[in-house]
């Protein structure tokens, strides 16, 4: 396995050396002055974005970002993702993030493009003192994973957020429990007068079913879209039956249908299977639990998809170097479950002292509360220099800090960090 890496490591080496020279370019708003921003496409035809502030303190943040998107990767994604982060940029960290290199699930080759965008940034701008890396939602997962594959020589740890951790198994699966509740209540994606297909499938492969016309679908069966009190009675009870029984929040309810959608259908092309099962799971949390049961559709996993999707996705848990987690425990995208199971795995592997993780009281995901990633940053460099390991109490505390620069935003609630699965 190290001999394979190390292969890898020197093809990317000497591929980095072909690749075109970063392209200065004007800085995304929000941005410090003085910040000198860079593009281009590596060698592989993944973008990237690139800022260096005026102050620079020596260490690179590579940013994995979330999704996964899945058509064609956009420059403007990273583009996108720098603005989302300036504050990383204005606390005085380098910061690079590629778009990957394709649309589409793929968490070990997104890994392999921020691998490859850490060694260009290296030869074009020098080697930091320290590089961390920072996987958000998504990209989280792409983290875990590249730090296990890349271990020490390339990172010298990571802060992951709103982390979708544990590996797509894992967390994908409720997303079918999604589509058998919604289609036994709904009875509309597909229509009783469209093509039926197994549910696990996400879409048949020459469906023409647009985001919108799902939108009105399911506003139709529940009247998400609209004010509850222009629902109907029915509506009323569809929502309550999908989202008890699901355990989601009806803002959560279309966008978890995209991603059991789409991002569905092309998990299943690329694993050729059904990697998600629900044949014993019994659900609960409506009128009628029994009838529920009894007509929900039932898929039994692929073995063959499974053991893909956990060779890409899933991590061992075996750390080399520190990791900060932060989740908010209301988060309505990314179960705080899932930071659990990384716990868990971390634990499994026995490295519990290189994971440190703090829980918010917040109801979001896609950004939390600005002066937590400032924060957590110094803490990790801290911990990586100084061996000073911090805590959920010290991390609270010394956010506070940090508000008077950055703003209000300091949520981190200590107790929750020890609270069970």
């Amino acid at each position: 396995m190290k001999r394979a890496l190390f292969a890898w490591t020197c093809a990317l080496l000497l591929g980095s050396q072909a690749e075109a020279a970063p392209q200065p370019s004007a800085c995304p708003e929000r941005l410090p002055a003085g910040t000198r921003c860079f593009n281009g496409h590596d060698a592989e035809g993944a973008g990237y974005w690139i800022a260096i502030p005026k102050d620079w303190n020596r260490v690179l943040v590579l940013h994995a970002h979330g999704g996964p998107e899945l058509g064609a990767p956009r420059l403007q994604r990273s583009a996108e993702d720098l603005k989302r982060w300036a504050v990383t940029v204005k606390a005085g960290y380098a910061w690079a993030g590629s778009t990957y290199r394709r649309g589409g699930y793929g968490v070990t080759m997104a890994a392999q493009d921020t691998e490859r965008l850490r060694l260009l940034f290296n030869e074009h701008f020098g080697a930091p003192r320290r590089t961390l890396l920072h996987g958000q939602s998504y990209g989280a997962g792409v983290a875990s994973k590249g730090l296990e594959m890349y271990g020490r020589s390339s990172y010298d740890g990571a802060l992951l957020t709103s982390g979708v951790l544990g590996g797509g198994v894992h967390a994908y699966g409720f997303r079918l429990d999604l589509r058998v509740v919604y289609q036994y209540v709904c009875n509309n994606h597909p229509r009783p007068d469209e093509p039926a297909y197994p549910l696990w499938q996400g879409l048949p492969a020459n469906a023409t079913l647009t985001r919108e016309a799902l939108a009105e679908r399911v506003d139709e069966c529940t009247g998400v879209r609209k004010p509850a009190a222009q629902r109907t009675d029915r509506q009323k009870a569809n929502l309550e039956t999908i989202t008890k029984v699901v355990g989601i929040p009806e803002r959560s309810l279309l966008g978890h249908l995209n991603w059991a959608t789409w991002l569905f259908q092309d998990l299943s092309v690329r694993l050729g299977g059904n990697a998600f099962d629900n044949t014993k799971t019994r659900y609960q949390g409506s009128s009628d639990d029994v009838a529920l049961n009894a007509g929900v559709l039932r898929y039994a996993a692929d073995a063959r998809a499974v053991q893909a999707l956990n060779e890409d996705s899933r991590p061992s848990g075996k750390l080399e170097m520190p990791v900060l987690g932060l989740h908010a425990t209301k988060d309505p995208t990314a179960s705080v479950a899932l930071a659990f199971e990384y716990r868990d795995l971390v634990r499994a592997a026995g490295a519990s002292q290189r994971l440190v993780q703090a829980f918010t009281d917040e109801e979001e995901h896609s950004y939390l509360g600005e002066p937590q990633y400032p924060a957590l940053f110094d803490a990790l460099v801290a911990w990586v220099e100084r061996g000073d390991k911090p805590s959920a109490q010290g991390l609270a505390l010394s956010c506070k800090a940090y508000e008077a620069r950055y703003g209000a935003g300091c949520r981190i609630q200590p107790a929750l960090s020890e609270q069970p699965r």
